[in-house]
């Protein structure tokens, strides 16, 4: 639809004029019920008087696009209504419009960011065609002599014969979050959204909580974890992601615990060697651990700092296995510049530590994920992403990272998508994505974000990667696509990083809120739709729509299998 063919205001369309303007809203009278009546026209049908039926408002130098919020009819015909004045239509209603967005009156494509004016008392109501909004909508989030890369998703829910078609930057440049109750379609609009992104092309990365989409997508790989197959091995984790799982009491077990990890990280780097040896002073490896009783310090030292960018790289490369025991030999005398025997404090103190050590390296649930009995092979976790998100990947556009089978024991399942996010965001600031962006939807976001590990000991530590990834990652070309059911357990930060809304039926008063709060383009108005729409429908909104969409999502050709198994 070209600029030059589109005319908004035609008088087939009229309906009535602008007889009150207030800062939120402008009300309309109608000379005749007869007018708000559903009306075919062409070949289209317009619904005129629907509440949640757009129209378009014709000003003095500017037009406008809104939406019917109420309808009502003035005091005194209310009073006096009888049964002749409907058969014959004999009164004057009154509506209420939310006005959405202004346009320039010559150039109706071109719209105005923000309400620039006002229309005034008498100005035209129009019924607004549907093609009109079909294609503000396509051009929502387009920068100006850019070609819009739109997918068609669904449908209005005031006009089902419209089509929404939407710009992809539109919906994920800015990061995305789905928010409803169960039952709403949030994984309907999951499905659609990741095959109408692999159809364009890009790559999206899918952290499947529970296993329901496990549908055959088109260029789809598959990663189940929890089986063994696949790990994501220890030696990629954090040192504090280590903490997560180990938690060491914050006096005396973490110091014993760091100095524990950098002698391992020492024997590593030493190799085959038996000592570690400065000026003929010695301190000998047996064993794969290093021996600090009775031992000079100075060889330490040397080694340390000629080490330390290796030592101090914050990663858990080191022999797990050789942990427990490590911590034993670290529990000695500090001498001055020699160690001396055995501290039977310090022992004591780390008992429950090397138990836990202890733990973590024999449960089954745990070594299946990040393999503490193996070394690192090809086939792990990491190596699999980074072989996803290279350029010269073209074979497969969805990587499924399965969690079906992950345990819910030991915070594990957040400790991994944290990892997860972690190794992202590295990669990001790396700017391994600038060439080929990557979308990351984490299903059942509220099982993995917010969360902070800590217990009797431990000081609370948030899992924040994907916090960090929310606030600076737009820039690098990792995007975040996030769906919960319960919003409010969202981090405020994570959710104010969302530069778009998809939000499906909620009820919650605070789930609301979280939402309102977080999406400043929404109006009081449109939220007012949120607990009374049905199956598959949302409100669309976000920083790049001027306009609040409340329409009804296509459903996807891969089904997700969320069915609730039925009673007896």
């Amino acid at each position: 639809m070209s600029n030059q063919k589109i005319n908004p205001f035609k008088h087939e369309y009229f309906l009535g004029y602008i007889n009150q303007v207030l800062p939120q809203f402008v009300k309309v009278h109608f000379p005749s019920s007869v007018l708000l009546n559903g009306f075919t026209h062409f070949g289209k049908e317009f619904n005129g008087g629907l509440v949640g039926s757009f129209v378009v408002i014709e000003g003095d130098k500017y037009g406008f696009l809104g939406r019917i919020t109420e309808l009502a009819l003035p005091e005194s015909e209310r009073l006096s209504l009888n049964e002749k004045a409907f058969q014959t239509s004999d009164f004057h209603p009154t509506g209420k419009i939310e006005i959405l967005l202004s346009f320039d009156l010559y150039n109706p494509f071109d719209v105005k960011k923000g309400l620039t004016a006002y229309p005034n008392i008498g100005a035209k109501v129009f019924v607004s065609s549907g093609e009109l909004v079909q294609e503000y909508m396509s051009r929502f989030g387009v920068r100006s002599g850019e070609l819009a890369n739109t997918i068609a998703i669904g449908s209005l829910v005031s006009s089902p014969d419209t089509k929404v078609k939407i710009n992809l930057q539109s919906i994920f440049g800015r990061h995305c979050a789905i928010v409803g109750t169960t039952g709403g379609g949030k994984s309907y609009t999951v499905s659609k959204l990741v095959e109408s992104l692999i159809a364009t092309g890009n790559k999206a990365i899918l952290i499947d909580a529970t296993g329901e989409y496990s549908g055959s997508f088109d260029k789809i790989k598959t990663v189940d974890i929890g089986n063994g197959e696949n790990i994501f091995h220890y030696s990629q984790l954090t040192i504090d992601d280590l903490f997560f799982l180990l938690k060491p009491s914050p006096r005396t077990q973490t110091p014993k615990l760091m100095e524990a990890i950098r002698s391992l990280k020492m024997v590593r780097l030493a190799g085959e060697v038996t000592q570690i040896e400065h000026n003929g002073e010695v301190i000998p490896i047996e064993d794969g651990l290093l021996k600090k009783n009775g031992k000079p310090k100075k060889p330490y030292d040397v080694f340390y700092y000629r080490k330390i960018q290796a030592i101090e790289n914050g990663m858990a490369d080191f022999d797990f296995m050789k942990l427990s025991h490590q911590l034993s030999a670290e529990c000695v005398y500090d001498n001055g510049t020699v160690w001396g025997g055995v501290a039977p404090n310090d022992v004591s103190y780390c008992v429950s530590l090397i138990s836990r050590v202890t733990n973590l390296a024999n449960t089954p649930e745990l070594n299946q994920i990040f393999g503490f009995q193996q070394e690192k092979t090809e086939n792990d976790l990491t190596d699999v992403v980074n072989q996803f998100i290279s350029i010269e990947n073209t074979e497969t556009n969805l990587l499924r990272l399965n969690l079906e089978n992950v345990k819910y024991d030991f915070q594990v399942r957040e400790t991994l998508v944290n990892a997860i996010g972690k190794f992202l965001l590295s990669k990001a600031r790396n700017g391994s994505f600038k060439e080929s962006p990557v979308v990351i939807f984490i299903d059942e976001a509220h099982q993995f974000l917010n969360k902070s590990i800590k217990d009797e000991y431990f000081d609370s530590k948030p899992l924040d990667a994907f916090d960090s990834i929310a606030k600076e990652c737009r820039k690098h070309g990792l995007f975040l696509c996030i769906a919960t059911q319960m919003p409010r357990d969202i981090p405020q930060g994570t959710l104010s990083q969302m530069g778009t809304f998809i939000a499906h039926r909620l009820i919650n008063h605070f789930d609301k809120e979280a939402v309102s709060n977080a999406c400043s383009t929404a109006n009081k108005n449109t939220l007012d739709f949120l607990p009374i729409l049905g199956e598959g429908e949302a409100i669309l909104t976000g920083v790049d729509f001027p306009m609040p969409i409340i329409m009804k999502f296509d459903e996807p050709n891969i089904k997700p299998d969320s069915s609730t198994p039925k009673l007896n």
